[in-house]
């Protein structure tokens, strides 16, 4: 037997061995895991097993979350996970889907929701899938029908709309009832979609755009359920184009297909178009994504990544499009860079002085006897020189090219002129201020690695050891 198999029949021996409450417990748990991250193989094969060993017992087990995650399967292309009150077009927040479940099944439809989750556990249990799919399409097309209703109650009363977020316990509860509404109600043509579109897309060029939007036109034209369901046309667009995004390896691409539909890049002959919504999800994803930034800096968390992603949806919006003229994208594009410009440039001005204050030549008399810097210090002013060096390259985009140059610029004839003093220190250091003055060379190591590469930095290593070496031998008096 492989390895893999003897694993399982462990694992199946162990779940055999707890008791059935034991078992129910943490089916439900495992369930009510998997209604938030679908993603976990590994609580997907202990769930089979669990509910292999509730069928033998013929034991009517408890199901949370199976009629829910079935429920919201549609939904998983546009899920995401962070905060509940986000700001991205077209998408709802995992953490949400509790919240609004529960709301279905207590105000919206409750008898619905109860008869048919009663009906989908039953279905399951019996390993009957096709009934259970069959179950919550009915389930499906109750929920749209209450939620168009829901909506239409509310119209532009604020005080309702405030109320029911707080009745729901979401913060953008009636993007999130929009989303939910458009996503079930163009089901099956968005199913359509995802099956038709290849699942990684490495470069969305010309041709790509153009065979894309001849699949998202067919479809959209053949789609009975796009006609009888009443659902938006502009919907189906919104929906299917996050599809492709998902699938992008590069997701700010995605404004080719406007330019190709439109035949232009004029914003105005774009804006025209049913794929307008493309530069509409992709300014979304860039406003959404400076403020992770700003959560992820604040952690002291490496930025690079979303630097680049920045830069380069920045540069894309504005080589692929004509942002030159007054439009709402290209203002809303400006107030993007200018925020990322104010997140930015305090943080990039004030790198060299952190660094200058940790490097700092100091006299014997100010250095406590084996003191040394402290290494959250050193790894804080270390992320933030990588940072000021990530800056260096999308500075344009980002519009911090003056302050990034010139920090770039003290910081490396800092350490240039800087570290030479320090070993100089370092050598004729005495017992009690050595370990300190050691402490700050190998910090200043660290920075020149960032700036100057390894070969640099592997240098300046070899003249620290001679430095150290040399120390005690440099203190000791001549004899005569």
């Amino acid at each position: 037997m492989t390895s893999d198999g003897q694993s399982v029949e462990r694992l199946r021996a162990y779940l055999q061995a707890l008791k059935p409450e034991a078992r129910s417990l943490l089916l439900q748990e495992l369930e009510r895991n998997l209604l938030r991250d679908r993603e976990n193989a590994g609580n997907e094969m202990i769930l089979q097993e669990l509910r292999r060993a509730a069928r033998a017992e013929s034991r009517p087990v408890p199901r949370i979350g199976d009629a829910a995650r079935m429920f919201f399967v549609p939904l998983e292309p546009f899920l995401i996970d962070g905060p509940v009150n986000h700001r991205r077009v077209g998408r709802i927040a995992r953490a949400a889907l509790d919240s609004i479940w529960a709301w279905l099944g207590r105000d919206l439809i409750p008898a619905e929701a109860k008869a048919l989750n009663e009906d989908i556990d039953r279905a399951l249990l019996a390993d009957d899938r096709t009934k259970a799919d069959q179950l919550v399409g009915a389930l499906h097309d109750c929920a749209v029908a209450h939620l168009k209703e829901a909506i239409a109650g509310l119209g532009a009363d604020d005080k309702a709309n405030r109320r029911l977020a707080i009745q729901v316990g979401t913060p953008r509860l009636i993007d999130d009832i929009n989303v939910l509404l458009g996503v079930l109600s163009l089901r099956e043509p968005l199913a359509e979609v995802s099956r038709r579109l290849p699942n990684l897309v490495r470069v969305f060029e010309r041709d790509q755009a153009d065979s894309t939007k001849a699949l998202l036109d067919s479809i959209a034209a053949q789609s009975s359920s796009l006609r009888s369901s009443g659902a938006c046309e502009s919907d189906f667009f919104l929906y299917s184009l996050i599809l492709l995004m998902n699938r992008l390896a590069a997701p700010w691409q995605i404004i080719r297909i406007a330019a190709r539909a439109a035949e232009s890049d004029a914003t105005a002959r774009i804006a025209e178009t049913p794929y307008a919504a493309a530069v509409t999800i992709v300014l979304g994803e860039l406003e959404n994504t400076v403020s992770e930034l700003r959560a992820e800096f604040k952690a002291g968390r490496p930025i690079a990544l979303m630097l680049k992603g920045i830069h380069d949806a920045a540069r894309g919006l504005r080589s692929e499009m004509d942002l030159s003229v007054d439009s709402a994208w290209s203002r809303q594009l400006t107030a993007i860079r200018a925020d990322i410009s104010g997140l930015l440039k305090t943080e990039i001005e004030s790198t060299p002085g952190l660094v200058r204050r940790l490097l700092r030549p100091r006299p014997a008399k100010e250095i406590a006897p084996g003191a040394l810097l402290d290494i959250k210090d050193i790894a804080e002013a270390e992320t933030r020189v990588e940072f000021v060096d990530t800056c260096r390259h999308y500075a344009g985009e980002l519009a911090v090219s003056e302050v990034t140059a010139r920090s770039y610029s003290e910081l490396t004839l800092h350490l240039e002129t800087g570290t030479k003093v320090l070993l100089d220190s370092l050598r004729v250091a005495g017992d009690a201020d050595r370990p300190f003055r050691q402490s700050q060379v190998e910090a200043a190591i660290r920075f020149c690695r960032v700036l100057f590469g390894g070969e640099y930095a592997g240098l300046l290593t070899k003249a620290a050891e001679v430095a150290a070496n040399t120390a005690g031998i440099e203190r000791k008096p001549l004899r005569a």
